[in-house]
Order: C-alpha cells, then sequence, then structure tokens
C-alpha cells in the first residue's frame, strides 16, 4: 500500500494492466495540443511516460502542420475547446466516443514586468482597473470570447473598443512583454512566470469564466491502446494535483 501511495501513477497503470511488458512494446505518443492546455499536457505527459515507459512527445501545431498532422498523423490524440474537437468527430477524425473533459482553465490578468499592480479584487475594482487602462489586449480564442462577455456585462464594450488590441500567433504574455499593451488578460496557466511580465491574479467573481479542453483519440492514431491509457490517466485522481500545479483545474465528471 505504501509504495502505491509512493508512485501512485505506476500502480495505476499497472492495476489497469497499461504497463508496457519492456521496451519492445513501449509506444511513441504524440499529442497536439491547444494552447490553453499545454502546461497541463506536458505535466501530465511527463508523468505518464514515467509510470508507464512510454514515450510522450507533446507538440502545439497550428495551421498547416496542424492540418497534416490530423489528417495524416503522426499523432495519436488532440487537446481542445469543445467547439474545436467538434468538426473533427463529425469530419471522422477523432474517434467520438473518446471524447473526454479533463481541464478547466480559468483567466487572470497580467502587467509588462515592473509596472504597478492594479486592482482586480473585486468586480468594481477591475471594471475601474479597464476603464484606467491606456490599452488592454487579449486573444480572440476561448478566453477572448469570454473576457469579452465579461466587459459586455459590465456595460464596458463601447468604451473599450477603441483601446482593445487583439491578439493572434502567440499567447496574450508575448505581446504584452513587449509593450503591444498596458494590461493582458488571458488563461492564468499561460501567464503565470512569463519573463517580462507580472502576474496580478485571477479575474473576479463572475467575470473568471474558465475555458474547457477536451482530449480525444485520432483516427489517424497507430498507438490507440495506449492513447487510451493516456486518456484514462489525464482523468484519473492522481492527475489532479499534477494538473492544479499548472494553475488550472481538473474537469468535473
Amino acid at each position: 500500500m505504501g509504495s502505491c501511495a509512493k508512485f501512485a501513477a505506476a500502480c495505476l497503470l499497472g492495476a489497469l494492466g497499461l504497463m508496457p511488458q519492456g521496451a519492445a512494446t513501449a509506444a511513441e505518443l504524440i499529442i497536439l495540443t491547444n494552447q490553453g492546455a499545454t502546461p497541463g499536457v506536458r505535466a501530465l505527459a511527463d508523468a505518464f511516460a514515467r509510470a508507464s515507459g512510454h514515450k510522450v512527445t507533446v507538440l502545439q501545431e497550428e495551421g498547416e502542420a496542424l492540418e497534416r498532422r490530423i489528417n495524416n498523423g503522426p499523432a495519436d490524440l488532440i487537446t481542445g475547446n469543445p467547439e474545436t474537437l467538434e468538426p473533427l468527430v463529425k469530419n471522422g477524425r477523432a474517434v467520438a466516443s473518446t471524447v473526454t473533459p479533463f481541464v478547466l482553465a480559468g483567466l487572470g490578468l497580467s502587467v509588462r514586468a515592473g509596472a504597478p499592480k492594479p486592482d482586480i479584487s473585486t468586480v468594481e475594482a477591475y471594471k475601474a482597473t479597464l476603464l484606467a487602462a491606456k490599452s488592454i489586449g487579449y486573444s480572440r480564442g476561448c478566453s477572448g470570447r469570454n473576457i469579452a462577455e465579461g466587459i459586455a456585462q459590465l456595460g464596458l464594450t463601447e468604451q473599450l473598443k477603441a483601446k482593445t488590441i487583439f491578439t493572434s500567433g502567440g499567447p496574450v504574455t508575448d505581446f504584452l512583454a513587449r509593450g503591444d499593451f498596458e494590461i493582458g488578460i488571458q488563461q492564468t496557466n499561460i501567464m503565470v512566470g512569463v519573463p517580462g511580465t507580472d502576474y496580478v491574479g485571477p479575474l473576479p467573481g463572475f467575470l473568471n469564466k474558465p475555458c474547457p479542453s477536451s482530449v480525444a483519440l485520432l483516427t489517424v492514431s497507430k498507438e490507440q491502446e495506449a492513447a487510451r491509457a493516456m486518456i484514462r490517466f489525464m482523468i484519473s485522481p492522481e492527475a489532479a494535483p499534477l494538473l492544479r500545479k499548472t494553475y488550472v483545474e481538473p474537469a468535473k465528471p
């Protein structure tokens, strides 16, 4: 029992019969991730690889490179917001029965390194911070939609329009660090600890609407047994503390 407590992931996989029987059966898995899920997926991939003996590579592909992976491989699993996985299932690129919610990423706010940290501890304080900011940056993805929805609920859409900058092609903090805007808002898990920026904190109250990510098996996978084992590990009790260390919450069953 003590041994299993110490090596929980290995015991879980062993109990389920998912440990490889020697090097000959060790799989090489490739997981394609969306930006908001990448830190958590990397943490889970490392733990699964150590416990199972499989090799797990996490890739954050975009555009044509992503399409090639999805259509032709090599790739085994893909993570994404539910609306991005739905067409993959519909087009036969992902296996419908394997689509599994595994994480929720809340929203946070950052400023450039060394800049004064504004008060966002309450909804009213956050509203005042947005009005006082010279410029605001956020993406057009899930976090951007949720941020914009919160701004609309505060009645600030028109007032903030002229000073809002939409980002693409990288985390909001990349643009914030080089001074493209004064404050940046995105998922906390991809904002904390980024060089050139200081994380202020999570958005307050109802404004902190998290972005969900699910994982699914790709039909081009040549390692389906190991890939399905990885999905089971991603929603296991052992995965929860690993995810929380990356500033996300496990999805509720």
